[in-house]
């Protein structure tokens, strides 16, 4: 234990507790359709066919998409293709490379 770490009083448990390891826990986990963690600039791989709502294309399973970017909403992921801008995916439906 480091002796000048800032402890948070944790009413949950009723007990004083180092605020990194409360951080840690409150940080949402975004994960992969295997549970595998996401990180901003990851690469992930489309495992169903997926129809873009507003247009007409289709993006095929086995899609790579390059330089993911997280939300706020731990099950959306931001990421751009060639074919559709602003694209934003479920997390349900992708794979990490």
């Amino acid at each position: 234990m480091a002796e000048d770490e800032d402890y948070v009083y944790d009413e949950a448990t009723g007990e004083w507790r180092p605020a990194s390891e409360l951080a840690a826990e409150a940080a949402p986990s975004v994960v992969d359709a295997e549970g595998n963690a996401l990180a901003d600039g990851d690469s992930v791989t489309l495992i169903k066919d997926l129809k873009v709502k507003g247009t007409s294309t289709t993006l095929k399973r086995g899609t790579v998409i390059k330089t993911i970017r997280l939300t706020d909403d731990p099950e959306l992921i931001d990421c751009r293709h060639e074919a559709v801008k602003g694209l934003v995916l479920r997390t349900e439906f992708v794979r990490k490379r």
